[in-house]
């Protein structure tokens, strides 16, 4: 009977201890990670759940005569069979360090796609002018090369006239 007892026990403390939520965790020096579950199902308030987060941070910060701030955050919504979630990552920095006075989240994506193409803008001249010209491709071209630096405002205008001469 003592063995079961001490085994039920044992059981228990574990499973308590896997529910409970592990408070701040230190990733760096200056930066903390809070993270919690709403478990009150359909009848949770998932805002109520950010703000207590956020507070419990700035509290912490505070604790230190410190500043909390705020690096990313990631909560997931209530959904059949799961909890809200909600993970807040911050810096903990003096009150009078620069980035104390300007503070924001800088949204970190997923997923990141780079697309590189090479734009080829030729531009035909007087002396290539045998060719049928498409002058809105030209025109859009040459704006292309005008919006990314690569020619300047009177250099554009000057290739416009040309291509709109040419089309006369």
């Amino acid at each position: 009977m003592k063995n079961s007892t001490a085994i039920v026990i044992i059981f228990l403390a574990i499973f308590l201890s896997s529910c409970a939520n592990p408070g701040i965790v230190k990733l760096s020096p200056d930066t903390y990670m809070l993270s919690r579950a709403d478990r009150a199902g359909i009848f949770g308030n998932t805002a109520r759940l950010k703000a207590n987060v956020i507070k419990e941070a700035n509290d912490f910060a505070a604790s230190m005569g410190k500043v909390a701030i705020p690096l990313s955050t990631n909560s997931t919504p209530v959904y059949p069979g799961h909890f809200a979630t909600f993970e807040y990552q911050f810096r903990v920095v003096d009150k009078d360090d620069p980035e104390a006075k300007r503070t924001h989240l800088i949204h970190r994506p997923d997923v990141v796609i780079e697309k590189h193409e090479k734009i080829d803008a030729k531009i035909k001249t007087e002396e290539n002018n045998s060719d049928s010209i498409d002058i809105y491709t030209e025109l859009t071209k040459l704006n292309d090369l005008r919006e990314r630096g690569i020619i300047t405002d009177a250099e554009f205008e000057a290739e416009k006239a040309k291509i709109l001469n040419r089309s006369r």
